[in-house]
């Protein structure tokens, strides 16, 4: 099992069709599983991104 770091949560919204209804809908993280120094760890894609530009 993977160690979630982050403390980011999903967006919420609406969904807006042709005729204006409304439907709620969510945008969910972009999750990817990583090993960090031997150690399995889900992170954003934007935090793996900076993690690797430090690297």
């Amino acid at each position: 099992m993977a160690t979630k770091l982050t403390n980011k949560k999903p967006l919420f919204g609406n969904n807006v069709s042709h005729s204006k209804r409304r439907t709620n809908r969510r945008q969910n993280l972009n999750l990817q599983a990583k090993n960090v120094n031997g150690t399995k760890v889900l992170l954003t894609n934007r935090e793996w991104r900076s993690l690797k530009k430090d690297i």
